[in-house]
């Protein structure tokens, strides 16, 4: 562990732009995959299990993030798959730490993501940021409240991706500490 601030992950928006149905990213690439937790939601034998999850990513998001003055460390549904599955196509090491999720997908009873509770207890006061698609100010308002630490919720588009701009919000948080 270093004094570097946290770089919490999400797979499926940030990295994996799942909205962008008919466009093309310029040099994403397209991977069928069976994560465990979205092959466990399929029905057995359908056409879509057996098709495998569309999955594009950039080859060259690894770099990118490894770039940052961050710790990255993965706050995604794909847990250590995304390690085994998401890291070797993105260039990103096959051991970052993972935000082990318990209750994948319950209703929060206060309308928090059902992440936010377990983010912020896994951050432990540790700055951070945390780059998922679906955070909503509710979230930010938590996290504001019950974490001890600065955090920044950067929520992307899943329809594109992370971006350039994403980047540079990443780099001049970092240097904002």
């Amino acid at each position: 562990m270093t004094d570097r601030p946290l770089l919490l992950l999400d797979v499926d928006g940030p990295l994996n732009p799942y909205g962008a149905r008919l466009l093309r990213h310029r040099g994403y690439v397209t991977r069928r995959m069976w994560p465990p937790n979205w092959a466990a939601r399929q029905r057995t034998g359908s056409r879509r299990l057996r098709r495998g999850l569309r999955v594009r990513l950039h080859p060259g998001h690894g770099e990118r993030i490894l770039a940052l003055p961050y710790e990255p460390a993965w706050a995604t549904t794909w847990m250590h798959h995304a390690n085994e599955m998401i890291a070797p196509v993105i260039g990103l090491p096959g051991d970052l730490p993972v935000i082990e999720f318990t209750d994948l997908f319950a209703k929060d009873p206060d309308g928090l993501y059902w992440k936010t509770r377990q983010i912020v207890a896994w951050a432990a006061g540790r700055p951070f940021v945390w780059v998922d698609d679906l955070v909503t100010d509710l979230d930010v308002r938590h996290v504001d409240a019950h974490h001890d630490g600065p955090s920044l919720l950067l929520k992307v588009d899943p329809r594109r991706g992370l971006r350039e701009s994403d980047f540079a919000t990443l780099e001049r948080w970092a240097h904002s500490l």
